[in-house]
């Protein structure tokens, strides 16, 4: 069998060429897909066009380049389509159930995202996470310090540091764990003025993406976390969930209580039916947005620091983590 991760990446090669107009060569599909998140060389396009070929997916043009053909698109339509669809629901589904946190003990596992920056940076870096979480355009103000090999999930790059901060998905543990179903709905970008949610500026759905959309974001660098820090109006990343109707008060209850404990991410709930800063939510349930997690790693990469973030890796133990 042909490893999950090449056909996840024969399935978005797929998707640019079906989108296309015309021909489309390699160069111009790597180039779609790093705006589409995934990091991705021509060289390596070109391997997996070769696969394409192979398959009777697609044909080639010259030096036009490929399009699909009528099985390529008979293929990615029906039987390939499964693996594209869900597949982050799933990671979020997955991590939610690893997670363990309870609001009442303020003890378990919750969801992190991992990062990791240049030793020379840590300053900068400490003191632009502790600004952000602080603002309340985090999860949390807690993280963990990884400085070296010490948990199976991090391996740390010659002459790095790693950092945890705390996933929205921690959310949807909590949810869980109440009887509460949750379904993540879209990650975007969220326009704040004068302190205070306004409207997604961009949308992607959780359901029709391979990768997380929220890196998909990252990747093309749209925010300006810091001039919402210091002048109150800019672009923040941030994700929704849907409930259902008859869940509305639990979940309002979750959210106070977890706002107690220091997780404060949450954003005040749509109405049941109505759409939430613009995202169009389902007949018969209602919205909540959460501010991405990695906004304070958005805020660092606003400053030119380089730094590579891997979103929902894992889960930890809550006491390992301290405040900043």
């Amino acid at each position: 069998m042909m490893d999950p991760q090449i056909e996840r990446k024969l399935i978005e090669i797929m998707r640019v060429i079906h989108e296309s107009e015309k021909p489309i060569g390699a160069r111009a599909i790597a180039d779609e897909l790093n705006n589409r998140g995934y990091d991705i060389g021509e060289r390596a396009v070109r391997y997996h066009l070769r696969i394409l070929d192979e398959r009777g997916f697609t044909q080639k043009h010259g030096y036009a380049g490929r399009t699909l053909t009528e099985f390529g698109e008979d293929e990615m339509n029906d039987a390939l389509i499964g693996d594209r669809f869900g597949f982050v629901i799933s990671r979020i589904e997955e991590m939610a159930y690893r997670t363990t946190f309870d609001l009442e003990s303020r003890k378990g596992d919750v969801a992190a995202n991992i990062s990791f920056f240049d030793k020379d940076d840590f300053e900068t870096v400490i003191e632009v996470l502790s600004y952000t979480a602080h603002a309340g355009q985090t999860i949390s103000p807690r993280v963990r310090i990884f400085e070296e090999d010490e948990y199976p999930e991090v391996i740390l790059p010659p002459g790095n540091i790693g950092i945890a901060t705390i996933c929205s998905v921690t959310f949807d543990g909590l949810f869980l764990k109440a009887g509460i179903p949750v379904e993540p709905a879209y990650g975007g970008i969220l326009q704040i003025d004068a302190h205070k949610p306004a409207r997604f500026l961009d949308l992607i759905s959780y359901s029709g993406t391979s990768i997380d959309p929220i890196k998909i974001f990252m990747k093309r660098k749209p925010t300006s976390v810091l001039e919402v820090l210091e002048g109150g109006s800019g672009k923040i990343l941030a994700n929704v969930r849907q409930i259902n109707a008859s869940a509305f008060e639990k979940t309002c209850k979750i959210i106070e209580k977890a706002k107690k404990v220091g997780l404060t991410g949450c954003l005040p709930p749509g109405k049941v039916g109505e759409s939430i800063f613009g995202a169009p939510v389902e007949v018969g349930k209602f919205g909540v947005s959460f501010v991405g997690g990695i906004n304070g790693i958005c805020a660092l990469e606003e400053t030119g620091i380089e730094i590579l973030t891997e979103p929902i890796k894992t889960v930890l133990d809550y006491s390992t983590m301290s405040e900043l």
